[in-house]
């Protein structure tokens, strides 16, 4: 910072972790994970804090809820690197996962919706008739099964593969997903939970309790943006030091 501290601008460790009811401890783990800036040492060695630390820990606990701890440091890193354009990548990416998410809760929402529910009656099927109600070949289902997304049984006769109405179900499932772009990888969890759930009924909770968690996540971003372009404007101003802002 170079500049003589007025002593009202000096803060201790303490004063910054009582604000948010931390420990000392983690405040100087926190500087030393570039979170806050490089802090001035007294003649005693002892660290000296301003109110530019006291910003820079806020931004960084308001961005938590929203980007998560790694990002969030990463985030923070960058902007007291002087690399704020590397910041507001970051920032960009974790809005963009988040839309990500948002598509797949959509899609997800809208194929269990098409699905029927499963019948009482046994319902089982050979592969054939399977592949063609839903206009896939064999070799596609045998697939799916290695993926785990499919367990059908074996015919005790014949040996061949039977497909239960829950397996019909999930390959149902699967299939429109995958025709919206969907990884079998990032369908398998999904598969499973309608296994775990006994069903499609039971993940209605499921699925509003992810979209309210998708809210207030971005409703956290919102609150971690405006606390970083405080900690921003500082640098702006001319009190946080030396930054390399974007130019317009």
């Amino acid at each position: 910072m170079g500049r003589k501290l007025r002593t009202s601008d000096r803060l201790r460790p303490v004063d910054l972790a009582r604000e948010h009811g931390l420990s000392t401890q983690a405040v100087r783990n926190y500087e030393a994970d570039g979170i806050l800036p490089a802090a001035e040492r007294g003649p005693h060695g002892y660290r000296t804090y301003t109110p530019r630390h006291a910003q820079a820990l806020r931004a960084f606990l308001a961005l938590v809820p929203g980007h998560g701890h790694a990002t969030a440091t990463s985030i923070m890193g960058a902007v007291n690197r002087g690399a704020v354009e590397e910041a507001l990548r970051l920032v960009d990416e974790s809005h963009a996962e988040l839309l990500d998410d948002r598509r797949t809760l959509q899609a997800v929402t809208a194929a269990l919706r098409e699905l029927e529910p499963v019948p009482q009656e046994r319902g089982e099927v050979f592969v054939g008739p399977l592949s063609r109600k839903l206009g896939v070949r064999p070799a596609t289902l045998r697939e799916w099964e290695r993926a785990g997304l499919l367990r059908p049984g074996r015919d005790p006769r014949t040996g061949y593969r039977v497909y239960s109405a829950a397996d019909v179900r999930d390959a149902k499932l699967t299939h429109q997903l995958r025709r919206g772009g969907y990884l079998l990888e990032r369908i398998a969890p999904l598969i499973e939970q309608v296994r775990s759930a006994g069903g499609v009924v039971p993940l209605e909770s499921t699925l509003r309790d992810w979209h309210d968690r998708l809210a207030a996540r971005g409703r956290a971003m919102l609150s971690g943006a405006a606390a970083l372009d405080t900690y921003l404007g500082g640098a702006t101003a001319g009190t946080f030091g030396t930054m390399t802002l974007p130019r317009n």
